[in-house]
């Protein structure tokens, strides 16, 4: 299979991604949209690594997942405490988590 290929997956991928993040309002969609989103460019790391023969590309895409899963951790632990005070999870009521 070519690597263009995997290119154009992950361009697809991305696209699906920010249009979910751009449309949608639940929260926790949100954050599946930007999670879709990373592991597109991981997918984009690892096809350019694999063109260029070495394997930066897929170290790069190692340190995404690694931030990616901290980011998982932070976002659910703000969502839920959201839901909690608000019992709702939508993006619009973040904003009124001022005291």
């Amino acid at each position: 299979m070519n690597p263009v290929n995997y290119l154009y997956l992950a361009a697809l991928l991305f696209t699906i991604g920010a249009v979910g993040v751009l449309i949608r309002r639940n929260a926790i969609v949100v954050f599946m949209c930007v999670e879709l989103m990373l592991n597109a460019c991981n997918l984009a790391f690892v096809a350019f690594s694999r063109m260029h023969g070495n394997l930066d590309g897929q170290i790069i895409a190692f340190f995404t997942m690694v931030v990616a899963a901290a980011e998982v951790v932070v976002g659910l632990a703000i969502i839920v405490s959201v839901f909690r005070s608000r019992h709702s999870a939508s993006v619009d009521d973040a904003s009124l988590m001022k005291l």
